[in-house]
């Protein structure tokens, strides 16, 4: 299955998405750019997913140290409060080591002044899911997939390539997640 291209990308995320990043947006005082990944990015910008209600990113390029995106826009922050809706910098999670060469804008044609979301491509996204492999993570990766943005032959050689070798424990565990993957995404959706 070949890799599809995402040709029609949203201008902006859907509400209360929208919402929430215009106000972020205007509470910055310089420029940010986000390397978001998780359901967020599965659902608003390849639209394949489910619902969320945070923002994860792996890292924050922010030019003033004023603008703690977690106090500003975290857990318990006013944002927070108004939209049910938060950032999350993510801990637990290798992405693959190449993957800041693949990040994919998200919402160039949104009106924001400061900031900039960026989304790891489906493959490294799909990745990113590997080492934690819960219930949601799995979903996710069988979305991508089913959405046709996950070429499985990419995903096992970036895997071998870029990932494992970074991951510090349980590689053969973790081989083993991959393979069963991959005979999970090879089995036909039979639910539509």
């Amino acid at each position: 299955m070949p890799e599809r291209k995402v040709h029609s990308l949203p201008a902006e995320p859907a509400d209360p998405w929208r919402s929430f990043l215009r106000d972020l947006d205007a509470t910055l005082t310089g420029a940010v750019e986000l390397h978001c990944l998780g359901g967020f990015v599965v659902a608003q910008h390849y639209g394949a997913g489910r619902a969320t209600s945070d923002i994860g990113f792996l890292a924050a390029l922010i030019e003033s140290p004023a603008d703690d995106l977690e106090l500003l826009a975290g857990l318990g922050s006013a944002p927070y409060r108004k939209y049910r809706l938060y950032l999350q910098r993510v801990g637990v999670v290798t992405p693959p080591c190449d993957y800041g060469h693949r990040l994919v804008r998200m919402f160039p044609s949104a009106p924001w002044q400061r900031l900039k979301l960026f989304a790891l491509d489906p493959t490294d996204l799909a990745l990113s899911k590997v080492e934690r492999n819960g219930d949601r993570d799995r979903e996710d990766f069988l979305r991508l997939t089913r959405a046709g943005l996950v070429n499985l032959e990419t995903f096992k050689t970036r895997y071998f390539e870029e990932l494992r070798p970074y991951l510090l424990t349980k590689q053969e565990w973790h081989d083993r997640t991959v393979q069963l993957w991959l005979e999970i995404a090879s089995i036909p959706d039979t639910r539509r």
